[in-house]
């Protein structure tokens, strides 16, 4: 499967034609060309999964991953190089075809809702440049690839969620998510320095090979009383945790809305913040052998923050920031569902319906953004005040956003209850305190989309004569929506753990009816029910009763103040007590020394400066007096 590399390198040419090129074309054509190239990424990923899940990628009732491209790039001692390649397995043939599904759909849907937008080839171009660095991270054969694209992906979300750069909010939302994700960047380096230095490699193969054993075996020396593996694989961690905005590094998804709604999209549905999960799952029998400790902290940061986010979800107006706290808490889920895991077959569960559920919730979520644009497109604004009653001249969004809003809420027949159940079983047979908390956060997310819903579709009548009257989007826009709802419906009957597991073993799963599966729908239906209670027509009741939960209200409508801690302890704590002083030491020690140094340089040779005036008679005066003084030293010493 040589070819692969195809689905890589096409993205990224396309970024470098249309980032050098693209002003001079009409910008049509530069629409035409990214979403083409993403077409042939596509059906390249496409071709490759079918290749490998039905025709080579078996041997022996088992998958075997596959290497068909590897070269050495960089070289530091024997046993320790870099090397650029493809990986394919199940989950990384898995998040290819997520990555460029999503992402052509994207491309598709820009067509029409950026067209007229100044930069609209710069827009393109940067689309194709972050799919390739998440093409580029899933594929990686070892974990310094992965590190490489990480940072591309963030060059890339930092450029695009300020894309509206003459947009001070814009600007810095772009700042906050660039400098959150390093400050998180910065803990996956140490951890990769640490866990090569002491293994000797960065390939995944290696590290994961008999039971991790290359990682216990060198990493068992402690350091403040835990295991150089534990912190390792912790601050490992602490990068995917930036990545996929789990708490407390969360602050800068729901900011990052102010970049283009597709792009949003993209970011949330297939590409930044689930890649801390792909990096969690690619290691992850390293993990589970060497740390399950650190597992264990993953599964209950996981929880805190799908609780946490789903609070927060349900007092938020702008509806791209309800969606945003949902996808942190949805991603959340997928987090406790690994932390949870076992390894091997059935114990397995939590590793495959973590993976389930982040490829239905890609198309789930995506749809729900691109709905979300729809809506923004015809009202011109994101705040639920200025919406209702929209499925009268939306028909389309309306259906396809109910389908997506079924599908979150874990409703049967629609993709996400398939998914999100194997997560509630997983979470029950090991951690059960988990899964009451999830199973909370389930009635929470019914409630909070179906708020979202009924608010915009719904809702009483709004007068939109004062602006221009709302209407269903074009093709360009509608058709994805139409395919993200089919994928939305259909995907959750995929036999997803024939494919994926975490000891690449297939195994069997059925549905707990009775302990997971009957709770989970009675806790979606009441959520729905209160929502349409309080929601579908217009009412007073939901002021009134925001008004009786006073404080707490206020609490989780300012995200519970998050953002103002961060800032204090920013402003205060950094930049008052350590910045400010190293400030002053750089100033006054550093520049003072080196000031000093050449003032002393200086003032001497003014002194002395008339030694070499030139003058020859002088030369000779010092020649000879210089002689005499030799003379009389050498007779009276």
């Amino acid at each position: 499967m040589t070819y692969s590399i195809l689905i890589i390198i096409i993205p990224f040419l396309i970024f470098l034609f249309l980032g050098l090129a693209g002003g001079r074309m009409k910008p049509q054509i530069a629409g035409i060309i990214g979403t083409l190239g993403m077409s042939l990424c596509a059906i390249f990923s496409y071709t490759v999964a079918y290749e490998y899940f039905f025709c080579i990628g078996k041997i022996g009732g088992e998958w075997v991953a596959q290497i068909p491209l590897n070269f050495e790039w960089m070289r530091f001692t024997d046993k320790l190089q870099i090397d650029l390649g493809i990986l394919l397995d199940p989950i990384s043939i898995m998040m290819l075809v997520v990555i460029t599904t999503v992402s052509l759909m994207v491309h598709l849907y820009s067509l029409g809702y950026m067209l007229g937008e100044k930069g609209f080839q710069r827009y393109y171009a940067l689309l194709s440049l972050f799919s390739f660095s998440m093409l580029g991270l899933v594929v990686a054969t070892n974990i310094f690839q992965m590190y490489i694209f990480w940072e591309l992906v963030g060059v890339s979300s930092y450029s695009l969620i300020g894309f509206y750069y003459t947009k001070p909010s814009a600007v810095s939302a772009s700042k906050k998510a660039f400098i959150v994700t390093r400050f998180a960047d910065l803990g996956f380096l140490v951890g990769i320095i640490i866990l090569s230095y002491y293994t000797g490699t960065f390939d995944f193969a290696t590290l994961k090979a008999d039971n991790a054993s290359i990682v216990t075996s060198n990493l068992g020396g402690t350091f403040m009383g835990l295991s150089l593996a534990t912190w390792a694989l912790a601050l490992i961690f602490m990068g995917g945790a930036g990545k996929s905005a789990m708490f407390p590094l969360h602050i800068w998804l729901p900011d990052a809305m102010e970049g283009p709604t597709p792009v949003s999209a993209l970011i949330h549905a297939a590409t930044m913040v689930v890649a801390g999960v792909f990096l969690v799952a690619r290691l992850f029998p390293v993990y589970h052998f060497a740390t399950p400790e650190v597992l264990t902290m993953i599964a209950y940061i996981g929880a805190f923050t799908a609780l946490f986010a789903a609070i927060i979800a349900v007092t938020q107006t702008d509806i791209k920031r309800v969606l945003a706290f949902s996808t942190i808490s949805q991603i959340a889920y997928m987090m406790v569902a690994l932390g949870v895991s076992e390894y091997g077959g059935h114990d397995g569960l939590g590793y495959m319906s973590s993976m389930f559920h982040l490829f239905t919730h890609a198309f789930f979520k995506a749809l729900l953004f691109l709905g979300a644009g729809s809506v923004i497109h015809a009202v011109h604004s994101n705040e639920m005040s200025a919406m209702g009653g929209l499925h009268k001249y939306m028909k389309i969004t309306s259906i396809t956003f109910l389908i997506a809003c079924l599908a979150i809420a874990g409703i049967p027949l629609f993709s996400g209850f398939y998914s999100k159940d194997e997560i509630l079983s997983a979470a029950l047979h090991t951690q059960p305190a988990i899964f009451w908390t999830l199973l909370v956060v389930a009635g929470l997310t019914a409630f909070y989309m179906f708020r979202l819903y009924f608010s915009i579709f719904w809702n009483g009548k709004r007068d939109y004569s004062k602006h221009h009257k709302p209407h269903e989007s074009p093709l360009t826009m509608v058709l994805p929506l139409i395919i993200l709802a089919v994928f939305s419906v259909f995907t959750g009957f995929i036999p997803f753990a024939d494919y994926v597991s975490s000891d690449f073993k297939p195994f069997h799963t059925q549905i707990d009816w009775v302990n997971v599966a009957c709770p989970s729908i009675a806790v979606a239906l009441i959520g729905i029910g209160v929502a349409y209670c309080l929601y579908f027509k217009e009412s007073r009741q939901p002021a009134i009763l925001a008004q009786k939960m006073g404080v707490l209200y206020r609490i989780s409508l300012s995200k519970f103040y998050l953002n103002e801690v961060w800032m204090w302890i920013t402003q205060t704590v950094v930049f008052r007590y350590i910045c400010k002083p190293i400030a002053w030491f750089d100033r006054h020690i550093i520049d003072g020394s080196m000031d000093g140094i050449a003032w002393t340089t200086q003032k001497i040779s003014s002194s002395i400066h008339g030694l070499q005036s030139g003058q020859v008679q002088f030369y000779a005066w010092v020649f000879v007096a210089g002689t005499i003084l030799i003379a009389i030293l050498a007779l009276f010493i």
